[in-house]
Formats: structure tokens, C-alpha cells, sequence
């Protein structure tokens, strides 16, 4: 999956469900035009962010290897990164949140290496490399932030979906797309828009994922740290968005002290937003992220966490007392008291202990699903795991035996005990027996002509997770998306326009140039009218030096900004930049 992609050891140490989604950068991809827009952005940005960033982010900016001028080199980037234990990748566009934490985990940046056209120039609804590469790198040079980042994709990648959350993702993934790319008919972004409306209206219950997707954008997106009277800006959506970071810093937008309770607060994410959460400090993250977690049933399991595979329609697992994991979909529970008493899987599913599939359990042992009680034995106070060999054999449950077993809820295990296996610590985790018939009632949940019948042994449920314990237990090379990014179409007058930008960027480079600095701007001026940010660098160029050509810039301004009354802050933005650092200078 890596062939064509310059590796490291941190990236080597990727599985390869993982590896699936990363596709090469193709740098030389990246047009003239794009390397202005993001020249423009990253000018802006450190220029404002300056003053209103957390003082990570301008530290972070060197210590990373990211360029004022051009786009990052995402190989380049990743011989500084592992300095600090990090590696960056490139994706198309949005992957799906699970994947995206779990890349966290590994100490991985997912960066969409597509970047925004210049008409969304200050924010765009779709991941880009301005946003993930000038947002999310610079901050992870902080040690106690690029923990945080670490331990949320490790808890985050566990987090229980249900199937509503992959139609969101799919929905907004589609209008991200559509809403980016060039001459996407009104009608069509609409409709997109009312698919999303619709159900991120609808009345369900948040799922976990939901919930901590929630925290994640409320934070890593869109964080505030300090105090509510004079916050800074850290999350990477405001620090790469020249518009919002600015915009999140009036009373426009109002600032709530960060909390758990914003796991309930959903966003939209093609819309600046109404309210941001502030963080005391790094610290305040991870005391809320664990919180958070205590609450999962990666932590709780039971019968809920049970009942929540099973919605999630999707493979999970679960994990028993002695250690015993149990990874498939979920189908079934049986519930006695609040308890669960037995489950069921359907379909392909592998047992594992401590995350290691264990011999002879994998899917091609248990293809059709698994079964088994859970509990303790009725009117023993003693469960099964912490029998010793002597309470075992006492008890009748030995190599060899016939038995029959009556669990608390009442389900019957009656078969001939073939062998059992342990874990490190001595506790038997599952028994093997034959000719064997389980049921609860009048119910049969296996009979003997089915085979050989596994028993997983464990007193409750203590952990219950998304996705399998053992990775390799299960083929999830399976990534496919409804829609890929839409590239920018070449035209001849793009061409001709991508080649005045390419001189006047060679010309500020000391490089030969096809164009001078008087041909570019008069041929800006009769072939594109429409453009602006090429007369900003020409002016920039000129001024203080070639005064006639700084004034003909100008004055070409003034014409696009009143046929584009729009962009006109965009272009003031860009000259008071511009007239600013020459005075400092």
C-alpha cells in the first residue's frame, strides 16, 4: 500500500486497513495559482495569528517544516516530523472518523492533499492541505497537545457508529465535494445541503462516534484556549481559515468554557460557526476526553454495551472478564435482570486475547457466527474462572466428562467437555465440548450436529468496542467511497493564467521568468479581468520599487473590486499586508 509512498518507521508500523486510504501527494500536481492561494493564506494567517494563536502555532510553523511560500512537501515534512514522533499522509478528501482517529493513534496526520480553489479562498467546506497541513501540524509540536491528539484517536477509534453516522459522513463527504468543485450547478448543492439538513435534524440518539466526533471538532477543529475574556486560537479549522479566525474573535460568536456537555452540540460543517468551546488549558482535554471515555462502553461494556453493537450493524467487539475477546456482528443478547446472559453473533467471527487472535479460533473456525452463555453458574458462588483445578474437577468440569451446566437466567449447556484453554494468568477462558445442545427455556440455541460447540467463559462483559480485537482476524481492506474530489479542469485560458503566476513567482525567486512584471500585469488585465490575487503579488513586487507598475496594480484592484464588490476585503487584505510589512521593514 506504501509502493508509492516514501515511508518511515513511523508510517512502516501502519496497518494495512489503515494503509488503504493513503494515496501519493503528486506535489508537482499543485498549480502556480495554488501555490498563491496558499501563499496568500499562510501571509494572512501568520501576520493575524500572530497576535491571536496560541504561541505554540508560530513555533510549531518552523519545527514542522512548513513553508510561508509554498505548499508543503508532504516527504519533506515527514523527515522533520519524526523528530517529534509524527508522520503525515496524504487522503482524498474525507475518510471516515473512525479511520481518521485511529491515523491519530498511530501519531499519524491525515492530510487531504487537494487545496482549496482561489474563489473559497478564505474557507472551504472540504478537508485541504492549507487546513490540515498549516492547521494541524504546527500545534502537534506541542508535547502535552500532540498527546491529547494521540490518546483522542486511541479512544476515538473505539467509539461505537450506528448506520445513521455513515450516512452523515457519506452526505456530507458528497456536499464538501460538490460545494468546492467549479461550476456545480446551485440546484445540485442544494439539494446536497437538504440531505444533510434532514439528518443531522432528525431525533436520534448521538452514538458514540457522534458524541466524540462532537468533542473532536469542538476541539482539534474549532478550540478555543485561555479564558473566555481574551481567548486564543488553536483548533486547525480557525487557524487555517483567514475569514473565521478572525470572525471567531468577535462577540458575534459566543465562547463557552469547554465541558463534556459539548458532546451534545452539533456543527455544521460548511457553515462558519455560531458558538466555540474555551479551554482553560491542554490539560483541562484530556481530564474531559477521559471523562468522556469513562462513559463509553469501551470502558462500561455490560448489557448496554451489548445492545449497542448490535445497533451499530456494524463488526465489534466485546471482552469478558478472564480477557476472552469476542469480535463479529453482533446479533444477539438474552438479558436476565439487567444482565446479559448470552450472545450471539452472525457471520464471520474470531476469538482473541490481549488483541491476539487466539489459534484455532479465527474466522475460518467460526464462519457462521458464535454463541455462548455468560455469567455464573446457578447456586455456585463461585464462577467458572476462578475455579482452580481442584474446585474444577469438584465441580465435574474435566477433560473427558460429560456435564451439564445450568447458568444463572437460565440457559443449559449439557455435552462432553473436550479440552479448555487459559490464559497467562491460569484462568480458563473457553471449554470445548461435543455432542453438545445449548437452550434457554424451550428455546435451542445450538444442537449437537452442528459440531463441536466453544464456550466463552467469563462472569460479565466488561468492555464492548468497535471493530475487531485482532486486526488480522479480518479482511478490512474494504474502503469504498460513493464520490472522490473533483479536480480543477484545464482550459487554455487557465493554462495561460497558471503561466503569468509561474513568472511573476519565478521573478520573486530570482528565476527566469516568461513574462515580465509589465507583460503579466497587461495581460492580466485584457485576458483576466476577473483575477486578483496576481495584481496583489505584482504589487507587491513593485512597490517601493517600479512605483508606475505598483500604481497600475492598484488601479486594477480598484477594477476588480467594483465588479466584485465581494472580494473587495479580500483584496484590501491582501494590500494593507503588503503596505504594513513595508513600513515595518
Amino acid at each position: 500500500m506504501l509502493d508509492n509512498v516514501e515511508s518511515n518507521a513511523i508510517l512502516d508500523r501502519l496497518p494495512a486497513h489503515l494503509q488503504q486510504y493513503i494515496k501519493p501527494q503528486n506535489y508537482d500536481d499543485y498549480s502556480p495559482i495554488n501555490h498563491a492561494v496558499w501563499r496568500y493564506v499562510m501571509r494572512k494567517n501568520v501576520d493575524y495569528l500572530s497576535k491571536v494563536a496560541h504561541g505554540s502555532y508560530l513555533e510549531g510553523l518552523k519545527q514542522t517544516g512548513i513553508s510561508i511560500d509554498h505548499i508543503p512537501n508532504m516527504y519533506g515534512m515527514n523527515r522533520i516530523l519524526k523528530e517529534i514522533g509524527w508522520a503525515a499522509v496524504a487522503v482524498d478528501g474525507f475518510i471516515p472518523p473512525a479511520a481518521f482517529m485511529e491515523f491519530q493513534a498511530f501519531n499519524v496526520l491525515v492530510i487531504a492533499s487537494d487545496i482549496r480553489q482561489l474563489e473559497h479562498i478564505e474557507y472551504t467546506p472540504a478537508p485541504d492541505i492549507i487546513h490540515e497541513g498549516a492547521g494541524h501540524a504546527p500545534i502537534i509540536a506541542n508535547p502535552e497537545y500532540a498527546e491529547y491528539l494521540r490518546r483522542f484517536g486511541e479512544i476515538g477509534c473505539k467509539a461505537i457508529s450506528s448506520a445513521r453516522d455513515y450516512e452523515i459522513y457519506e452526505a456530507i463527504r458528497h456536499l464538501s465535494i460538490i460545494k468546492e468543485a467549479e461550476d456545480t450547478p446551485q440546484e445540485e448543492i442544494e439539494a446536497a445541503e437538504k440531505k444533510v439538513d434532514k439528518l443531522q435534524n432528525e431525533t436520534a440518539e448521538l452514538s458514540e462516534m457522534a458524541q466524540i466526533r462532537n468533542l473532536h471538532w469542538w476541539t482539534v477543529e474549532y478550540g478555543l484556549i485561555g479564558s473566555i475574556e481574551n481567548p486564543k486560537i488553536y483548533g486547525a479549522g480557525l487557524l487555517s481559515s483567514i475569514g473565521e479566525s478572525a470572525w471567531c474573535m468577535t462577540d458575534k460568536v459566543k465562547k463557552i468554557p469547554y465541558s463534556i456537555e459539548a458532546c451534545k452540540q452539533e456543527f455544521d460543517i460548511t457553515k462558519p460557526q455560531p458558538q466555540l468551546y474555551v479551554t482553560p488549558d491542554f490539560a483541562h482535554l484530556s481530564l474531559v476526553l477521559e471523562e468522556f471515555a469513562n462513559k463509553m462502553a469501551l470502558r462500561r461494556g455490560g448489557l448496554e454495551g451489548i445492545k449497542k453493537l448490535i445497533n451499530s450493524k456494524n463488526l465489534g467487539s466485546i471482552e469478558l472478564s478472564t480477557g476472552l475477546q469476542i469480535s463479529g456482528d453482533f446479533s444477539k443478547v438474552i438479558e436476565h435482570e439487567g444482565k446479559p446472559i448470552y450472545i450471539q453473533t452472525s457471520g464471520k467471527t474470531a476469538l482473541s486475547h490481549r488483541e491476539k487472535e487466539l489459534v484455532g479460533h479465527g474466522v475460518k473456525n467460526h464462519p457462521n457466527g458464535f454463541g455462548s452463555p455468560i455469567g455464573t453458574l446457578k447456586g455456585i458462588n463461585l464462577a467458572i474462572e476462578d475455579m482452580s483445578p481442584r474446585d474444577l474437577s469438584a465441580y465435574g468440569i474435566y477433560e473427558g466428562k460429560k456435564i451439564e451446566l445450568e447458568f444463572e437466567g437460565g440457559i443449559n449447556v449439557a455435552g462432553e467437555i473436550i479440552t479448555g484453554t487459559r490464559n497467562f494468568q491460569g484462568k480458563i477462558i473457553l471449554i470445548s465440548l461435543k455432542n453438545c445442545k445449548v437452550t434457554y427455556n424451550q428455546e435451542i440455541l445450538f444442537k449437537p450436529e452442528w459440531g463441536n460447540y466453544d464456550m466463552a467463559i467469563g462472569k460479565e462483559v466488561i468492555s464492548a468496542f468497535a471493530g475487531p480485537a485482532d486486526n488480522l482476524s479480518f479482511d478490512l481492506i474494504t474502503h469504498k467511497t460513493s464520490s472522490t474530489t473533483i479536480k480543477s479542469k484545464s482550459t487554455p485560458e487557465r493554462e495561460e493564467l497558471a503561466s503569468l503566476y509561474a513568472s511573476v513567482r519565478n521573478i520573486r525567486e530570482g528565476k527566469n521568468a516568461k513574462f515580465s512584471l509589465d507583460a503579466a500585469l497587461e495581460l492580466l488585465q485584457k485576458e483576466h479581468p476577473k483575477d486578483w490575487l496576481l495584481s496583489v503579488e505584482i504589487y507587491e513586487l513593485a512597490v517601493g520599487k517600479h512605483e508606475k507598475l505598483a500604481k497600475e496594480a492598484l488601479q486594477n484592484l480598484e477594477l476588480v473590486k467594483s465588479r466584485r464588490p465581494d472580494i473587495a476585503h479580500l483584496i484590501d487584505g491582501g494590500v494593507n499586508l503588503i503596505n504594513s510589512q513595508l513600513v515595518k521593514n
